[in-house]
This record gives structure tokens, sequence and C-alpha cells, in this order.
């Protein structure tokens, strides 16, 4: 008789077919000591400092995309928004949501990535959870992830602190990551593929705190892309943001997947970028550390904070004009992380 090879609701019924799909897929895969025991919780120790902690949700479609997938994306996208606060990721849980009818083999696919994912990024998957819906009722998987991360008492960045005549940094090419969900859902070929810049950025914050330049804020430009973070910075900090267009970096496969499909990268989401506000006088300092780190090799300053107009952001096109560029009044596209 053949083996089933399918997620059955009996997965998610806390019985014999439960411990199995924990011990054979998510356990074997995330071996670690705190996670060994299967407790309802994990207990460890963090070194002194403050804690940062974040959480969210990867309802991705495709779950598979050029560059990763929903499972990579998971644990990058947590680990980002730690470092992003200028916090050391530790640990991570994961919730697992499974529509009834997923191939076994891709779960134990998107696991096995995490799993890579957090071991090469120096954290470990601790604690989590796994519910199995009825077929129809979801779209083969979402996934949670919660992260804490330990802050250095030296380090304090907030949109707050953003002042006048600081310069912003963009750590390499935008709309990556849009263009490549966008491309494999549509089933849009192209003549160079793009490939999304799923990647963790902690080395790369750890890098640029090292230098103990005046890093105001730091943010991942992810849903709504370089454009909103923009926005987020000059309304928290009650400045205008003035950018270069030219100074923007795009990968030209990225723009003419653009020109083509009727996208502005400004607004595409991102998946392994950072944009910092950093003090005017540090900010040679911060761009040649983050050059150093493959993460940044194309790091660029594309602007600088100004008094006014207040919350405001400014674009500079390339043909010397300046226009206003605004939030996103609806998503660009659904289903991107």
């Amino acid at each position: 008789m053949k083996k089933n090879n399918n997620i059955l609701l009996g997965h998610g019924s806390g019985g014999k077919l439960t411990r199995r799909l924990i011990e054979d897929v998510f356990a074997a895969a995330f071996k670690n000591d705190l996670l060994a025991p299967l407790n309802d919780q994990a207990i460890f120790s963090l070194p002194p400092g403050r804690l940062a902690f974040t959480t969210d949700s990867y309802v991705v479609n495709p779950i598979f995309f050029p560059g990763g997938d929903i499972g990579k994306l998971s644990v990058c996208g947590t680990i980002n928004d730690l470092a992003v606060g200028g916090a050391e990721p530790a640990y991570l849980s994961a919730s697992f949501i499974i529509e009834e009818g997923m191939e076994m083999d891709e779960l134990s696919e998107i696991v096995r990535s995490m799993a890579e994912t957090a071991a090469s990024s120096g954290v470990s998957i601790v604690t989590g959870d796994t519910k199995v819906v009825e077929r129809g009722k979801g779209d083969r998987v979402f996934i949670t992830t919660t992260g804490i991360g330990v802050v250095r008492d030296s380090v304090d960045l907030s949109p707050s602190l953003i002042r006048p005549g600081d310069a912003v940094i963009l750590s390499g090419t935008i709309g990556d990551h849009g263009i490549a969900i966008m491309t494999r859902r549509e089933g849009i070929e192209m003549d160079v593929p793009v490939e999304s810049d799923c990647a963790a950025l902690h080395t790369l914050t750890r890098d640029m705190l090292s230098t103990g330049g005046e890093i105001r804020a730091m943010r991942d430009p992810t849903r709504g892309g370089l454009a909103t973070v923009l926005n987020e910075f000059a309304g928290s900090s009650n400045t205008a943001i003035a950018v270069r267009e030219d100074s923007i970096p795009v990968k030209e496969a990225v723009k003419g997947a653009c020109e083509i499909l009727g996208f502005d990268p400004l607004y595409l989401a991102n998946e392994g970028k950072l944009v910092a506000v950093v003090a005017k006088g540090s900010a040679e300092k911060v761009l040649s550390a983050m050059k150093k780190n493959p993460l940044g090799r194309d790091a660029a300053i594309i602007g600088e904070v100004r008094e006014s107009p207040k919350g405001k952001v400014l674009l500079e096109t390339s043909i010397g004009n300046m226009r206003i560029i605004d939030m996103l009044s609806g998503e660009q596209l659904p289903r991107i992380c």
C-alpha cells in the first residue's frame, strides 16, 4: 500500500500523527538542546542588555520563488526586524498553519530552508506550534515567526532622533523581491531573471553599529517599499526627506519589468535591504563599512533630511524636477511576504 505523502487533518489532531509530524519534520530539522524536550515553552538565558521582541506572519504566494521560499523569508524577515532595531538576534519561534493536502515533501523542504537559514545566521528556533485547516481553507502553508534579540545599552535608534542635515543611506538595489514574486506568480519569462534579495541583515547592521557612527534610525523596506519607509521617517521626525532618483540603485532587469508591468520600484517590496538615516558627519564612515559587507556592496547615499515641507518626501527626478512621493493608498502587490 502506497504511503500517503500529504498533510492530513489528523496531523493537527494532537495525537500520533501530530507527534510524528513534529518529531520527523520540525524537531529533526530545528534540532537544538532548547527544543529537544518538546515542552510547551523554551526556557533560556540571555546576555545582559535590553530585549527586542518582534513577530510577523508570512502568507507569500507562491511559496517557492527565485532566490528563496516562504521558510527562508520567515526567518530572514524576523531577523531583519530585530536587526534594524540594533538587536543581535538570538531565538525564534515558528508557528505553522498548514492546509490539508499539502505535500509532505514541500513542507519538509520549507522547514529545511528555515533550519539552514537560522543556522547560518547563528539563531535557534526553540519553540513553535502546528495547526492543520481543511482543504480550501488555507493556501498550503502560512508561517508566523517571533524573534527575541539583545540590544546593547549604547544603541539607541528611533525615527524621532532624525534631524535636518542627516544623510539617507540605502543598502542596495530595490524592487528585486517584488519583481521575483510577480514574475513567478504570473509565469512571466524574462531574458534576465530577477531573484529575490531575501537575506538576513544582522551582519550588516552589526558592521554599521561597530563604526561608532551616529545612526539615527534603520528600517527594512518590505511591504510598501522604499517610499513607505521614507514617509514613515519623515512623519515620525516631523522633517522632510529629499532623495535623488539617479542615486537610488535599481537593476536594469527590474526597471524593464516595472516599465512593462506598470510598477514603480519605489513601492516594491524588498526582503534583504535596509534604509538608514545617519548624521552627516558619520555618513561616509558608515557607508564605507556597509560596502565591505556583501549585503551592502551596492549601498549609496540617496538623499538628505531637510527642515521642510514637514512630513513630506521629495524626489528629484532624473530630469531635475521635484515631486512628492506619498504612501500607497492600497496594496500594489498582494501576498508579497
